[in-house]
């Protein structure tokens, strides 16, 4: 088993077993900071109706509605321009405008911007090898031995180096273990899908400049666009990761397709290279099955000519030039790459033979209703035609002893028996100051998504306590030696920060109080990372003699996520540790290990308040806002709540 993969294996034991703290072997530090709602927001796209720019409001409110209501989606915003103008933007409850969101690998595509810059400025060339670049990282043996890599095969994901996604688990100098991996097949022929080799371009640009990809981009391409809010991750070695982690609002994400629409052009100036947007853009390799063929760091689309920044989980920027249009999406679906669900939905709509028109006569009634469903949208209410067994980012199966009613209000239960739901004042004010120590406490407020991509591994939520003052109700966590509060709505969301090892996470929290077949009250719980494609889904049932029973979700699920770590558990299986079992159902038996990690459940017994009533800390709302420009810090004092029609 590989270096990468041994670690990888001992990450999953260690989280299976719960033995969080340590549990990665690469160093962390916190970077990343709070939303800078203070940041002016610099050249938005100017609005227009979408019949102005000939195409028609009811497309676009039938495309909405196919997103909105698809089990295989869970959008969080969506945005359409036309000739350089904003013809549709919808923002899908709690998620709203102008907030960052994770973009994974559609910032791939930024990085390559990047080294068509350097190539314009004569500091590199495509056809240099990489290991003449890194001389000074690579062993006596590599040296002599190593295939010719040349930085075109890093932008096309032909590389054929080893050293993959998995190895960010393994160690702290991601740099020289790729350069010391193996290489399988010969570089330049087979397509490979690899972060790894973007993160290798990004480590280029710092060799050749001696500033990170992002001091590189900065004035080369963020402050020309107007890019002023936006994150982007390092690796423990300082070097920007460049295949993902990068935090980015939505339309400067449409600023990028548009600026790429333009054959590199913003302003009136230059600012990438029109022979690299060209060149780029053209088909160079083959890539896998049912999609269309990659460029230089970015795809081809079923759309002749067309192309786009993809990431995993919804994250795209799509480019239709033959119509001068970009779309771009935010979301937390449950598949992973270009070829999904939401993708086919968007093709459906803007199918080959599909040509828009120069202008089409404005159409009042059908712009009311296409404003009217983005604003309710927005607020949290299901756009027609939802089945009423679904809710919008909700889990997308009912979680067990909990059922459905089948009438038409998304958020209603079915009472078996007759029994009503608890109600919500008077069940928080008899939970308020009550806290029950959990068993295990392995499991932590943050996804495993989380944990893994930003590398802020949890210590375990060792109790939970319940609040309830002046009518505000928060859901208190004791994790990693302080009380997190969470303010909670009822029937709707409040927004607050969560702060775990000095990283701040913008989250919006709802919670709903109902019964369980048996008539045991459950208060469901939903934390929606704002900034991120996961959401935490916490059910609490409240048991005879003081106990609490836990079951914790997260969003995208148990599925997705045992997808990707599918072809891990079987180099886990040749562990000496898994190895004795192989051949009698041991790799099944790991399957449902990892799933009941995934999906875990916890135990909280009553103590007593004297002993452990959590210090109260201030707790940070969030500023009522319509989702247009968020200009103020987060307040202490007011609450960001959104329509209970969707709860």
């Amino acid at each position: 088993m590989a270096k990468e993969q041994i670690a990888v294996a001992e990450l999953i034991t260690n989280i299976i077993l719960g033995k969080t703290d340590g549990a990665s072997r690469v160093d962390f530090f916190p970077q990343k900071p709070k939303f800078p709602f203070d940041k002016p927001y610099e050249q938005p796209f100017p609005r227009a109706t979408p019949e102005s720019q000939g195409i028609s409001s009811d497309m676009l409110a039938d495309l909405l509605r196919d997103l909105d209501t698809s089990h295989y989606t869970d959008m969080h915003h969506f945005m359409v321009l036309r000739n350089g103008k904003v013809i549709c933007e919808a923002n899908f409850a709690p998620y709203r405008s102008r907030i960052w969101h994770v973009t994974h690998s559609m910032c791939k595509s930024i990085t390559g911007m990047a080294i068509g810059l350097l190539v314009e400025e004569g500091k590199l060339s495509l056809d240099e090898n990489i290991y003449d670049i890194f001389q000074k990282k690579l062993n006596t043996f590599n040296k002599i031995f190593r295939p010719k890599v040349t930085v075109e095969n890093l932008l096309t994901m032909t590389s054929g180096v080893t050293f993959n996604e998995s190895g960010i688990v393994s160690g702290n100098d991601w740099l020289t273990s790729y350069l010391n991996s193996s290489i399988t097949g010969t570089p330049g022929e087979n397509f490979q899908y690899n972060s790894l080799n973007t993160y290798v371009l990004s480590a280029i640009v710092t060799e050749r400049t001696g500033q990170s990809l992002t001091e590189y981009l900065e004035p080369r391409l963020f402050a020309p666009l107007g890019i002023t809010r936006y994150f982007w991750e390092t690796c423990p070695k300082g070097i920007t990761k460049g295949g993902w982690g990068l935090f980015l609002c939505t339309e400067d994400m449409a600023k990028l397709g548009q600026l790429y629409l333009q054959k590199g052009k913003w302003n009136d100036q230059q600012i990438i290279p029109e022979f690299w947007v060209e060149v780029s853009t053209a088909k160079h390799k083959e890539s896998i099955e049912g999609t269309f063929g990659y460029g230089y760091q970015l795809w081809m689309e079923a759309r002749p000519g067309s192309f786009e920044f993809n990431g995993m989980l919804g994250q795209n920027v799509i480019v239709y030039p033959d119509m001068n249009m970009v779309v771009v999406t935010n979301a937390g679906n449950n598949e992973l790459f270009q070829n999904c669900v939401m993708l086919n939905i968007i093709r459906k709509h803007f199918p080959r033979n599909f040509h828009p028109a120069d202008i089409l006569p404005e159409n009042p009634c059908a712009q009311t209703l296409l404003n009217r469903l983005t604003a309710e949208l927005e607020n949290g209410i299901q756009a027609p035609q939802t089945l009423p067994s679904l809710r919008k980012g909700g889990w997308k199966k009912n979680p067990p002893g909990l059922r459905r009613s089948t009438n038409t209000r998304p958020n209603t239960w079915n009472y078996v028996k007759g029994l009503p739901a608890p109600n919500p004042y008077q069940f928080t004010q008899q939970l308020n100051g009550k806290v029950f120590e959990l068993s295990p406490q392995s499991i932590g407020l943050f996804p495993l998504f989380i944990q893994i991509f930003h590398n802020n591994m949890t210590e375990g939520v060792q109790k939970i306590s319940f609040s309830c003052e002046k009518g505000n109700f928060s859901v208190n966590f004791l994790e990693s030696g302080e009380w997190h509060n969470i303010p909670t709505g009822l029937g709707k969301f409040k927004e607050s920060w969560l702060t775990l090892h000095e990283e701040s996470y913008l989250i919006a929290a709802s919670g709903e109080f109902t019964t369980d077949e048996n008539g045991t009250a459950v208060l469901k719980l939903d934390f929606t990372f704002l900034e991120e494609c996961v959401r935490r889904k916490i059910n609490i049932f409240f048991l005879p003699e003081d106990e609490i029973l836990i079951r914790w979700y997260e969003t995208p699920g148990k599925g997705m996520i045992m997808e990707g770590l599918e072809s891990i558990t079987e180099e886990i299986s040749n562990n000496f540790l898994y190895g004795a079992f192989k051949g009698t159902g041991g790799l099944e038996l790991l399957h449902r290990v990892m799933e009941q990690t995934i999906e875990p459940v916890s135990h909280g017994y009553l103590v007593t308040p004297a002993e452990v009533a959590p210090e109260q800390r201030s707790v940070s709302f969030l500023n009522e806002s319509d989702c247009g420009e968020l200009s103020a810090e987060p307040s202490e004092t007011t609450t960001t709540s959104y329509s209970a029609e969707s709860l």
